[in-house]
């Protein structure tokens, strides 16, 4: 059993727990996806009292409704407001627009919605969506995000985004204090390995997002056979299928295999699961309650994956 527990975040002094809620779901999508106001505040109410003390949000997550969401939480629901939220800094809806004026914005932005006037941990995003000259020059969103620590606007800088060795370049930079990672350190994906390392050899916190590589590695079948964002292969869909017959063989769930693969990672601060109600916090904390025999992760090691099918493929 490895039940939530809490640690230092790298250099920052911030507490976070080894399980984040991840608030992308805080929004009612067109396809009818996501979750209510009153779910969200529901499942607000119930991390108060769970062990889960971390929100991970972004301004761009539904438009700006997931932050909304967290600040409406903030300000209405007793407790909240001890629950440690983080985001990101994003480019411009539809524009890729990461100039310095874009990002200053952002964190205006951030900043109303969830009601507070310092900004606790925020992140660089997705910034595989710009190039590298343009995201560390002068005038860049790496240099905006810097000028905004030292002015007090934000308390805590970080990393993140996809490809792993565009991350670890970023990493290098001496600018960064955490890192998130996502689709890329999970039972069929390693590409985020060396990257995990030399994020904890240069003293940064780190979080692995996306354990269940979007829904996949959560049952098997699979509710969808989709991984990350794309349609999985069907080697990569094999792997899982093997994967899932070795935690029959244990008599464990899949989805408790794939979490604590996360979990127990050392380098792993936190790991930030996707939650929109009340019933996913219930089952997240259920699943670290289950125990996995030294014998399955030895099994698991004898598994081969297939490289070409993970994100950066080499």
């Amino acid at each position: 059993m490895i039940a939530v527990t809490s640690t230092t975040f790298g250099a920052t002094g911030l507490i976070v727990s080894s399980i984040t809620c991840g608030a992308a779901g805080w929004q009612r999508r067109d396809d009818g996806s996501g979750s209510s106001e009153a779910e969200s505040a529901d499942l607000a109410s119930a991390l108060v009292s769970s062990p889960i003390t971390m929100v991970d949000t972004s301004n761009n997550y539904g438009f700006g409704q997931s932050e909304r969401r967290v600040g409406a939480a903030r300000a209405t629901v007793d407790g909240f407001g001890a629950v440690l939220v983080q985001t990101k800094a994003d480019r411009g809806y539809g524009t890729n627009d990461f100039s310095r004026a874009r990002m200053f914005a952002s964190l205006d932005e951030s900043r109303e919605r969830l009601g507070l006037d310092v900004l606790p941990m925020v992140y660089l995003h997705d910034p595989e969506n710009t190039t590298w000259e343009i995201a560390t020059a002068a005038d860049g969103p790496v240099a905006a995000l810097v000028e905004a620590r030292e002015r007090g606007i934000i308390s805590h800088l970080g990393i993140s985004g996809g490809p792993a060795d565009l991350l670890e370049r970023f990493v290098r930079t001496g600018h960064f204090e955490a890192l998130i990672t996502h689709n890329r350190f999970t039972l069929v994906d390693r590409s985020a390995d060396h990257l995990l390392s030399v994020a904890r050899e240069n003293g940064l916190g780190v979080m692995n997002a996306a354990p269940y590589g979007g829904g996949l590695l959560t049952a098997w079948p699979p509710p969808r056979t989709r991984y990350a964002y794309d349609e999985a292969p069907a080697a990569l869909l094999a792997s899982v299928e093997q994967i899932a017959g070795l935690a029959t063989e244990f008599d464990v769930p899949l989805a408790a295999l794939a979490l604590h693969w996360s979990l127990r990672d050392v380098r792993i601060d936190s790991t930030i699961v996707g939650m929109d109600r009340v019933a996913d916090l219930q089952r997240t904390i259920a699943l670290t309650e289950i125990d996995i025999p030294d014998a399955a992760w030895e099994a698991l090691d004898g598994i081969e994956l297939d490289r070409s099918t993970w994100q950066d493929a080499m």
